[in-house]
């Protein structure tokens, strides 16, 4: 798997995100330009959850997350990590649902914790296949 740099701007974005929607979870995609074994982010694309209990779950609003998709396209990006928080979460880790619902394998997913004194955002690996998650580490430029 490629390394995530995340630009710290990017990084700051998904922390007033999670922030400012707390206490549902927020969720959104990182586009960016991957260059042989890095994965360089560009865009945030900040996405509403629709989920019926958004303090527990997130589902991104589907017209949201093709209008996404197809912004991407557009601007020569790739899909390289998919974001959401955990509100009452200090060490964030995937839960059962994250797990089965990880539709895009080749995505790193990035969970903000916001319990602690401090945000936490850790990155994941998850393959929905064989039900498993093994975390991974990104760099923060700028």
């Amino acid at each position: 798997m490629s390394k995530l740099v995340l630009q710290r701007q990017h990084l700051n974005e998904l922390l007033l995100h999670a922030r400012e929607t707390s206490p549902a979870e927020c969720c959104g995609l990182i586009g960016g330009l991957e260059e042989g074994r890095t994965q360089s982010t560009q865009s945030i694309y900040r996405l509403t959850n629709v989920a019926s209990n958004t303090e527990v779950a997130y589902e991104a609003a589907p017209e949201q997350l093709f209008a996404a998709q197809r912004q991407m396209r557009q601007r020569g990006e790739t899909l390289l990590a998919i974001y959401h928080s955990h509100p009452r979460a200090s060490e964030p880790t995937p839960s059962e649902t994250d797990v089965r619902l990880a539709y895009y394998p080749s995505a790193t997913y990035l969970i903000v914790g916001l319990a602690g004194d401090e945000p936490v955002v850790r990155a994941f690996e998850i393959l929905e296949e064989d039900h498993r998650w093994k975390r991974v580490e990104y760099d923060v430029a700028g």
